[in-house]
């Protein structure tokens, strides 16, 4: 059985067995868990089509969230895109929209697959979701892909930490972002290296990224990074599959990760006490959405 201790041992197991990443998790994992295979994998393709149905969701009009802060990113961006007008092409656009949309469902509610959180939910289904639809690349090559993320996942959490309030936003959408950047080389059939190369790149960008949600609620800026993640991961996902070397061992990515969470004050992590949440526009928020609450409470 795997120990999900390190990026390493799965890849080096991976290119011993001359298997995907995908292949071994799936195996290991059906083992573990005293399923076959196949049921395990109809489990994920599940996930995979809850995070359709909640990017659909979210491209409902109307939709807000429960403060009224936000709403409607997805639906906005997805009109653009489809304008042809977006700086990054329409197939990107409409990436950033879906991580909108689903992360504008999470926000108001809704059902959505925490991928590693529900603070990060939009980026991993934002980066697969228009391979899927818009590139038609097999579903089932997509849902394979989930299990290297995943596992890719459980070596974070075990070596460093997928929580904002213990590693700030780094751990968060960082997290998200690499997982998204290695199942996106697999699903282009890079080898088990470029996806931990995939991984790595994508975590040293977003290295330090503190988590300062305003009035302590995950929509201001949670939602806007979910987009920026899934430009990352492709962009991580790209530069891994030229070939461009990552330098510094995914491994050791991690623990740099973990290092600087560690190193972070209080109020970046996830506590709405510093960063963008403590700026005068954030306080009026804040203060908008809790003001009556406080009114009633003290009557």
């Amino acid at each position: 059985m795997i120990k999900y201790d390190s990026i390493e041992e799965l890849v080096t197991l991976a290119e011993k067995e001359g298997r995907k990443i995908s292949e071994i998790i799936l195996a290991d994992q059906a083992l573990q868990i005293g399923k076959s295979e196949e049921e395990l994998y109809q489990q994920m393709e599940k996930d995979f089509d809850i995070m359709t149905e909640s990017f659909a969701w979210g491209q409902q009009p109307g939709q807000r969230s429960n403060s009224g802060l936000t709403g409607g990113e997805g639906v906005a961006m997805m009109q653009y895109a489809d304008k042809g007008e977006s700086l990054m092409g329409t197939f990107m656009g409409k990436a950033v929209a879906t991580a909108l949309s689903i992360s504008n469902c999470n926000a108001a509610m809704g059902r959505i697959v925490a991928t590693p959180t529900a603070g990060s939910c939009g980026i991993l289904p934002g980066c697969l979701i228009p391979l899927y639809q818009e590139k038609k690349i097999p579903k089932r090559d997509i849902v394979m892909s989930i299990f290297t993320a995943g596992a890719f996942g459980m070596v974070i959490a075990g070596k460093a930490s997928i929580a904002g309030a213990q590693g700030g936003c780094q751990a968060e959408c960082g997290s998200a972002a690499g997982m998204a950047a290695a199942a996106m080389v697999e699903v282009r059939g890079g080898t088990p290296t470029m996806c931990a190369s995939a991984l790595g790149m994508a975590l040293v960008n977003q290295m330090g990224l503190v988590c300062d949600p305003v009035a302590g609620l995950v929509e201001i800026p949670c939602i806007k990074r979910n987009a920026a993640g899934v430009v990352l991961a492709y962009c991580a996902a790209d530069m891994a599959l030229a070939g461009i070397p990552l330098y510094i061992p995914a491994d050791e990515c991690i623990d740099a990760m973990k290092e600087v969470g560690n190193q972070m004050s209080s109020t970046l992590k996830e506590t709405a006490a510093g960063g963008l949440a403590a700026t005068p526009t954030a306080q009026r928020l804040k203060e908008q959405v809790f003001g009556d609450r406080k009114a009633m409470t003290a009557g």
